[in-house]
């Protein structure tokens, strides 16, 4: 005969710490309330720390506030190892002799030690320190797991045949770290694994209770059991004289057929497992006294285990139609699905339905996603009203101002001072350089505009003072203030940049060097840097992730410096920082652990799309599905049971929202299998109450009282401000984009070139068109056999300093070398044809006459040419695009026909005024043969004349006060993004006159 055990459970409408601190207060277990010293010797184990922390807040609300001494309650660690740290245990105090468990990060660097050397020695290749880092966290997570569920790895290589996988032979080979080496490396240390330890800890405490039995009440509470160590101190507990144990929302209702089906993706899973083992039947689980505290809604409890039940027995769905279906519609009283087009109106509506539930005194409302970004999406919707919540499950360490400072500076010395990591480190709120922060960052932007801003400079302190020398952009006296500022920074980086150009370092003084520069750079005028930077939650959580990295360095093998970044990167990740007090007392964000057996008014469900709830199932790195079974590793489905058994006790609260997003970043997504189910059955054509009105709330939120069509810019600046010199380049932008003329000649606004910019077309351009002018000015006449050598060092005289910067050596070189191939064949061909070079990059001027005076035409010709016969060749070098036929021809790019004007007229220095007969564009781009020549089909007079009459009646349009600088009047033939739209906020009026963006 089965002995009668105490095992309970809490319905999941009850809010779970509530009931069980109304149960104990009760009497529960003999428990005299009135005495109370009765109650400070019971003992209550609860799954994790944080429902620790809630059991302590409801016996204040069960209480009514008054005083009394506690029960002992304690944290079993009963956690999934792939959400959060492994710990807990130390409270139970069975067990000394239990060696300590390793520190995590001193364990990652032992494996990624261990790694580097398994490659090293088997491989013959190295692995980077980085990837063994991250590989060694993947070595700790199947540690992990392989301990908690008691299993050994000796049974690994008996899992495929020898002659079936040489994959997984491959595989065995590099699992030797944890098989052979791993077990003498603790040894060393004195230590033994966190899942190890928590297992040996639980087992003595087990073994210590068989051996004298506590008489005071112990309850194990909220949890299910699913790691095997846990199971069998539970399996003690149950056997003690006043021992019981809770469980969470043990579904009573469930037919037997049903219950026999379960597997591991039913929320009912884990406790039928437990309860086998426990040689408890089902019906022998009582419910909970719990004194006044009520289930919020039976029938909904009801409706969810109909819902999930196993896949073998929906076919039970049609006999129970009727009554499911029935029962459904009181079911779902409180309760509301929101479908959202993205996820900002996701977080939007989220925000809504947080901040209406404040508008009832003593409402609690939390938000439970897996979904981290959606959590930080609202957390910032809430700011909007002052509101600051707290996402429980924490922020990244790399995400907080000091982890993004300390990988961003060393990245600065790591990439040899390149422009953007430069800028990002100095530009970082924490960087002062011991001036004022705001001081600091004029400094930089002064930099930036000097010499980060186009083309790479060359590496290192040397590379950007080469760049400061040589940039027009400043004055001896700034020039040099920058080179001193410049010089600063340089020194207080020495130390750290000496270790990371070493071939090897020792990772401890590098994390030292590390150290000393981010403080030295963060030091300000008013406060030293260590305070700068290690103040606040986050900076507290650096400075100890810090120290733990110290510790954890020592023996760990040397690395070349420049690897230390990504190590850095590696090993920090995963920690997160948690603030010390909540910032809201009645709204909260958690994660679906922190959300076990907590209890709100209203509980928010976000992001309820396939693949969060439930989370998708991770592939095992090292094991097939069909070798974790046989291996005894618990499936990945598991998660999704787990998942489930969430989903169930958070639908049960008083008020339920289930929230999505139908697109993420532009991809449809899918409603959770369990919304669907749900949906299943309800009435034909039944639905869950939609909450459109968030949606339609938060749509109105920022939509202004009345809309005012946006109209495209068009200053008037007075005739006098109006630029009386044109040049034929500005000819085609007056056309097509007045304002652009505007900006740059009335307001004198240049555009900044892109930081660290590929090589771009205009500065490639200026150094090919001094090449091939100081060619044809040596070479007017037979070109020498040697002539392509000529011309590529007369380019590299042209290129001179800028084939330092390493994007001009590796892109624009090699360009001009085939330019030059190209362009000796053509000029020995054109000289063949009796063409003769006249001018090179000449100036030409014409005045024109207008209504507020005389406008002068300016121009700067490539080249222009005599031909054999008679007349002129014009001819345009071109490095970019070339304009089409009929942009020519319609006047829109009107440069060569103007210069043809010029020519005419006598314009150009040292050209006698002669018809020009040939106009054509030399395209040097450098790709394929490395040239190509267009020529204009027209006749060139007359689209000189054409052209010249065309820009008179502009200039006399713009000498007219009332005649605005549009923006893009002539959008026709455009190829690309003007430099001046964004100032012109063409994306905002274009879209509302439905051009689109």
């Amino acid at each position: 005969m089965t002995p009668r055990r105490a095992v309970f459970t809490i319905p999941p409408g009850k809010p779970f710490v509530d009931a069980l601190a109304a149960g104990v207060l009760a009497g529960a277990l003999g428990i005299d309330a009135e005495d109370p010293l009765a109650l400070a010797r019971a003992t209550i184990l609860l799954p994790t720390r944080r429902a620790c922390r809630a059991l302590v807040e409801a016996f204040l609300r069960q209480g009514g506030g008054r005083a009394m001494l506690l029960p002992r309650v304690m944290a079993l660690g009963d956690i999934d190892e792939d959400e959060l740290e492994l710990g807990a245990g130390e409270s139970l105090g069975a067990a000394a002799h239990v060696p300590p468990a390793i520190p995590e990060l001193r364990r990652q660097l032992l494996l990624a030690a261990s790694v580097m050397r398994w490659a090293a020695e088997l491989r013959q290749e190295p692995v980077p320190a980085d990837q063994a880092a991250r590989l060694a966290r993947e070595l700790a997570r199947l540690l992990d797991r392989v301990q908690t569920e008691q299993l050994s790895f000796d049974r690994l290589a008996d899992l495929v045949p020898e002659d079936y996988a040489a994959h997984w032979q491959l595989t065995l080979d590099f699992l030797k770290i944890l098989t052979r080496d791993w077990p003498e490396i603790l040894a060393a240390e004195g230590c033994i694994d966190p899942a190890q330890r928590r297992n040996e800890l639980l087992a003595a405490q087990a073994k210590a209770w068989e051996a004298d039995p506590p008489t005071d009440p112990v309850i194990a509470a909220g949890t299910t059991g699913s790691i095997p160590a846990t199971a069998a101190l539970l399996e003690r507990i149950v056997r003690l004289p006043r021992g019981a144990l809770v469980l969470p929302g043990l579904d009573l209702r469930l037919d037997e057929e049903s219950w026999q089906a379960l597997d591991e993706t039913h929320p009912q899973f884990a406790m039928a497992r437990l309860l086998e083992r426990l040689e408890v039947p089902r019906e022998a689980v009582r419910e909970w006294d719990a004194g006044e505290v009520e289930s919020a809604s039976p029938a909904r409890a009801a409706l969810v285990s109909e819902a999930l039940r196993p896949a073998e027995t929906t076919d039970a769905w049609r006999s129970r139609a009727s009554r499911a279906r029935g029962s459904a519609r009181g079911a779902l009283e409180g309760v509301v699905r929101i479908d959202c087009p993205s996820p900002r109106e996701e977080a939007g509506a989220i925000a809504l339905l947080m901040r209406e539930a404040l508008e009832t005194p003593g409402k609690r409302a939390a938000l439970v996603t897996p979904d981290r970004g959606l959590a930080r999406r609202v957390a910032a919707e809430l700011r909007r009203w002052g509101i600051d919540v707290d996402d429980s499950a924490g922020t990244p360490l790399c995400d907080t101002p000091p982890g993004s400072y300390l990988r961003l500076t060393a990245a600065l010395v790591a990439e040899g001072w390149a422009p953007l990591p430069l800028l990002s480190a100095l530009k970082h709120p924490l960087a002062a350089g011991g001036a004022r922060p705001a001081s600091f960052r004029a400094t930089v932007r002064a930099l930036e505009r000097a010499v980060l801003r186009g083309p790479r400079p060359g590496e290192g302190l040397a590379g950007l003072r080469a760049a400061l020398r040589a940039s027009g952009a400043l004055d001896a006296r700034r020039r040099k203030r920058l080179e001193a500022w410049l010089e600063r920074l340089h020194e207080a980086a020495r130390p750290f940049t000496d270790q990371m150009t070493r071939d090897r370092a020792e990772l401890a003084e590098l994390v030292r060097a590390h150290v000393t520069f981010a403080e030295a750079l963060a030091a300000s005028a008013a406060d030293e840097g260590h305070e700068r930077l290690w103040a606040g939650d986050a900076g507290e959580a650096a400075a100890a992730f810090v120290a733990k990295l110290l510790q954890a360095a020592a023996g760990f093998p040397s690395l070349p410096g420049v690897s230390y970044p990504g190590l850095l990167e590696a090993v920090m990740a995963g920690r997160v920082v948690r603030p010390r007090y909540g910032r809201h007392p009645r709204l909260f964000i958690w994660g679906p652990l922190e959300a076990r057996l907590q209890h709100v008014d209203l509980m928010i469900l976000g992001a309820f799309n396939e693949g969060t709830w439930p989370p998708e199932s991770r592939a095992d790195p090292w094991m097939s599905r069909p070798m974790r079974a046989e291996f005894g590793l618990p499936l990945p489905e598991r998660r999704i049971g787990l998942s489930a058994h969430d989903f169930a006790q958070a639908f049960s609260a008083p008020e339920v929202a289930l929230t999505r997003a139908t697109r993420v970043e532009g991809s449809p997504t899918v409603e959770s299998r369990w919304l669907l189910r749900l949906e299943n059955l309800l009435p034909e054509g039944g639905k869950i109450p939609r909450g459109e009105r968030y949606l339609h709330w938060h749509a109105q939120l920022d939509k202004p009282a009345r809309l005012h069509p946006l109209e495209p810019p068009a200053p008037k600046p007075p005739v006098s401000a109006r630029p009386r010199k044109i040049r034929v380049t500005e000819v085609e932008t007056l056309i097509r984009d007045p304002y652009a003329v505007y900006a740059r000649r009335v307001l004198g606004l240049e555009p900044l070139d892109p930081i660290d910019a590929d090589p771009g077309a205009a500065e490639r351009g200026s150094f090919i068109h001094l090449a091939l002018e100081r060619f044809v000015q040596e070479f007017p006449g037979d070109l020498p056999e040697d002539a392509v050598e000529r011309l590529l060092a007369l380019g590299r005289e042209a290129f001179g300093d800028a084939l330092a910067r390493p994007g001009v050596r590796a892109f624009w070189w090699p360009r001009f070398e085939r330019v030059a191939h190209w362009f000796i064949g053509y000029e020995r061909k054109r000289r063949a044809e009796g063409v003769t070079p006249l001018e090179i990059e000449v100036r030409g001027e014409l005045e024109l006459s207008g209504p507020a005076g005389p406008v002068a035409l300016v121009a700067k010709a490539d080249r222009i040419d005599r031909l054999p016969d008679s007349g002129l060749a014009i001819l345009d070098y071109k490095t970019g695009a070339v304009p089409s036929g009929p942009q020519v021809t319609s006047g829109l790019a009107p440069q060569l026909p103007l210069e043809a004007a010029i020519a005419a007229a006598g314009g150009f220095d040292g050209v006698p005024s002669e018809t020009v007969a040939e106009l054509a564009y030399v395209r040097l781009t450098g790709r394929g043969a490395g040239g190509e020549v267009r020529v204009l089909a027209d006749d060139p007079t007359q689209m000189a004349a054409e052209a010249l009459a065309g820009l008179e009646r502009l200039m006399a349009a713009f000498d007219r006060p009332a005649t605005p600088y549009r923006s893009r009047p002539r959008p026709m033939f455009e190829r690309r993004f003007g430099e001046y739209d964004h100032l012109a906020r063409v994306k905002e009026w274009s879209s509302g006159l439905g051009e689109g963006e």
